[in-house]
């Protein structure tokens, strides 16, 4: 725990005195993609003393589950240190929940602006070019972020931290990947313990009604619970 919180400070020290000035805002697609992919950023984040909030673009309503997937995502937050109270759920009708569908970038960039300057935040925290797993509301939120960014429209000390997307078998060998991922250039890396990590899957088993055998499988397998290389915009 000790050196992922001084990977934070001393990364947080670009931009932040100390971690605790870390206004992070994760923004993600659908409710289960913080503990999924995330975990390890959130939970390092918040053990090193920033302030962490999550704005979630859909409620995941692809199989008219949204409701439920809505309660799913406070519990999974405050297990990674996220009060519901710093947990949005935009659920508009034309960012709907759907793995073919690239969602419209002006608009999206306005529902992120918005709470970017509302909440003062000065890190966000996204999927890159590639969304990890190449679902195309993923995709959609680099290209939000990366317009806002480009345009220089974020508010002056806000950075973008876009989580890497790596190669199938990477991406499933769990903590062997840990030294390939040290190895590369990157912005970020965080890298959970044992006890975090622990965590993280409880945060993953809060999402029910996803959990179908795969998800199991992927919560046994993935880098992504344990590892997350990022890097600046």
């Amino acid at each position: 725990g000790r050196l992922a919180v001084t990977r934070v400070r001393a990364f947080a020290a670009g931009w932040a005195a100390r971690a605790d000035d870390v206004r992070a805002l994760l923004v993600t697609a659908h409710p289960d993609d913080e503990a999924m992919f995330f975990a390890p950023t959130v939970l390092s984040l918040v053990r090193a003393g920033a302030r962490a909030a999550v704005l979630c673009c859909s409620a995941g309503n692809y199989y008219n589950q949204g409701e439920i997937r809505k309660k799913e995502l406070e519990q999974s937050c405050l297990l990674l240190g996220i009060p519901a109270s710093n947990v949005t759920v935009v659920d508009h009708r034309d960012l709907p929940d759907n793995p073919a569908l690239q969602w419209d970038t002006q608009l999206l960039a306005t529902f992120v602006l918005k709470h970017i300057e509302a909440n003062n935040i000065n890190l966000v925290v996204t999927f890159d070019a590639g969304g990890v797993s190449g679902h195309a509301n993923h995709t959609s939120l680099y290209t939000a972020l990366s317009y806002l960014h480009s345009e220089r429209k974020l508010p002056e000390g806000c950075h973008v931290l876009t989580l890497e997307s790596v190669n199938l078998f990477r991406k499933y060998i769990s903590i062997l990947d840990v030294p390939v991922s040290c190895f590369l250039s990157r912005d970020a890396l965080f890298i959970l313990t044992e006890e975090e990590a622990e965590q993280a899957r409880r945060a993953m088993r809060c999402h029910h009604s996803q959990l179908l055998w795969f998800r199991h499988l992927y919560m046994l397998f993935s880098r992504y619970m344990v590892i997350n290389s990022l890097r600046l915009l």
